[in-house]
């Protein structure tokens, strides 16, 4: 994958929404970090070294999917 670099605005903004550890949803990434393609920040993001577990749930028969930073990227 050729990622961009982590100094990247588009990377930042979702490092600092991940940065507080909890669950986030593709929609909520989408809204408050100004992005479209969330899998592929997240994709990059672990290219520098993040770790970032995402789970899928049903919720009201509908797939959501929740991304929580457990490690920060190198240099992030």
């Amino acid at each position: 994958m050729n990622a961009a670099p982590l100094s990247s605005p588009r990377l930042q903004r979702v490092l600092a929404l991940l940065r507080d550890g909890r669950p986030h949803t593709t929609r909520d990434i989408v809204r408050r970090a100004r992005v479209m393609a969330v899998n592929a920040c997240v994709a990059e993001l672990r290219v520098h070294g993040a770790v970032i577990h995402c789970r899928a749930r049903r919720v009201n028969g509908a797939r959501r999917y929740y991304y929580t930073m457990l490690k920060e990227p190198k240099d992030g």
